[in-house]
């Protein structure tokens, strides 16, 4: 019974406040690292060899280092060479970053997945190299490339938890400072646990129903 008075009266609303935090996080972070990692595909694939080369590097970078180092060398590293970011818009940063490169790996495998046939064919209609990839080559590669970008942003959901490390107070920080006040630490993360069961449960349910709408007849 004081567990439930405890949920009640005392953690309910500052989660709730964490959980509207982790929210605004994903809702910048998912889509804007979406588009991101479509152009890091198609500038690997497609691009010349200096643009191709610097997508490269881009994703070695964001897929080889731990996404905490990321979230410090923004927050904590470029204050020292003038440039200073609020908390939430670090973590933004970081995510965006970090799950573009994800995502662009999932859609050059797909964009090469296309055949070569393609492309030659709509050039010999008439269109430019631009013209076909983004009107014939690039939405099928989207729609083979869902379930993986689906996989990405349920991660994204989950490591948004990370930017509690840089101050920005989203749903597990909400959690931690609770639990540190009251040393009710079981209660809170079960709890916090349950939030984050929730929202990948409808993200994943709204992914699944996506996936089925867009998915290519006789491959789905």
């Amino acid at each position: 019974m004081e567990t439930i008075t405890f949920i009640r009266e005392i953690l309910l609303t500052p989660l709730l406040e964490g959980t509207l935090v982790t929210l605004k996080l994903i809702v910048y972070s998912i889509p804007i690292g979406f588009l991101l990692g479509i152009l890091i595909a198609i500038g690997r694939v497609y691009g010349n060899k200096f643009v191709s080369s610097f997508c490269s590097v881009y994703t070695l970078f964001f897929r080889g280092s731990p996404l905490l180092v990321q979230l410090f060398i923004l927050y904590y590293g470029l204050p020292s060479v003038g440039i200073f970011l609020s908390p939430f818009t670090a973590a933004v940063v970081g995510f965006i970053f970090c799950s573009g490169a994800y995502h662009s790996e999932y859609i050059r495998g797909a964009l090469q997945s296309i055949k070569m046939g393609q492309m030659m064919a709509a050039e010999a209609l008439g269109m430019s190299k631009c013209q076909a990839i983004f009107y014939i080559i690039l939405p099928q590669a989207l729609r083979r490339a869902i379930p993986g970008c689906s996989n990405e942003i349920i991660y994204l959901i989950k490591y948004s938890s990370l930017a509690f490390i840089v101050t920005c107070v989203e749903l597990t920080g909400a959690g931690k400072i609770v639990a540190s006040r009251y040393f009710a630490y079981t209660e809170v993360f079960l709890v916090v646990g349950i939030l984050y069961l929730i929202l990948v449960s409808i993200v994943t349910k709204g992914l699944n129903v996506l996936e089925k709408k867009l998915e290519i007849p006789g491959i789905g």
